[in-house]
């Protein structure tokens, strides 16, 4: 796709999602938000905001949580699910900004995908929401799977994706383009089941454009509805048994 018609698709979303959110998740500073991504994966937003009020009021910094109880860490966390590799995650990455970074959040992605458990989606939410610092595209699950779909990108690595993103429109628009395509993919663009009838975009996406059918004449298929049911009633009536000579000769 070229770069001409990946921004007429990005102005159409921006009419059709004018007010974005600062954030899906709910934090109070950097450490909260880092946190909070880190559980995000494998699990909705709406669950982790359920959580973290409660794990953050047991271990409200990076100190707190470095010292924390695994059991406790745990049993906070658990409705996230995987949560025995989710807490050992986010107490080694409490650890790790305790000792190399005087317990405060780094602000580039360079360093953030050092820690335990942070990948580059997850340092380029922090870097973008904490700091307002734009380094690449958040590419989750809605934003890999609208790039494919719409034909922004032919990859499947996560990386790959960003790179074609990056590559496809300016700087400026990086940080609000996942919102926009996190935003449809909820609404319309389903995993299972996209609304391609009421998509905004849809005359411009790939996907529709490859699995499009011709709209159902309904007259045609009552009337193979009706010729089908008119042969099944002009069945063949059974052939008579005949007798056996034996049986007739018995009168059977």
């Amino acid at each position: 796709m070229n770069g001409e018609k990946a921004l007429e698709i990005l102005n159409i979303l921006k009419k059709e999602y004018p007010d974005l959110p600062k954030s899906f998740l709910e934090f109070k500073n950097s450490f909260e938000l880092l946190i909070s991504v880190i559980l995000s994966a494998q699990c909705t937003d709406k669950m982790v905001n359920i959580v973290t009020p409660k794990l953050f009021a047991a271990f409200p910094d990076a100190k707190s949580l470095a010292g924390g109880s695994l059991d406790e860490i745990m049993a906070i966390i658990k409705p996230t699910g995987f949560f025995q590799n989710k807490a050992r995650s986010i107490k080694n990455c409490a650890c790790e900004l305790v000792e190399r970074f005087g317990s405060k959040v780094p602000e580039s992605v360079e360093e953030l995908v050092t820690l335990p458990g942070v990948g580059r989606k997850t340092a380029n939410v922090v870097t973008q929401i904490a700091f307002d610092k734009t380094e690449g595209v958040v590419i989750d699950t809605h934003v890999k799977r609208l790039s494919n779909r719409i034909g922004f990108s032919a990859h499947d690595d996560v990386d790959k994706i960003e790179n074609d993103l990056m590559a496809l429109f300016p700087k400026k628009v990086w940080k609000p383009l996942t919102f926009y395509l996190i935003l449809h993919g909820r609404n319309v663009c389903d995993a299972r089941k996209p609304d391609c009838e009421h998509c905004v975009i849809s005359t411009l996406c790939g996907f529709y454009s490859e699995n499009k059918r011709k709209p159902v004449n309904k007259e045609k298929t009552k009337k193979a509805a009706a010729k089908t049911t008119g042969h099944a009633l002009k069945t063949k009536p059974a052939a008579p048994v005949k007798k056996s000579a034996a049986k007739k000769k018995a009168g059977i």
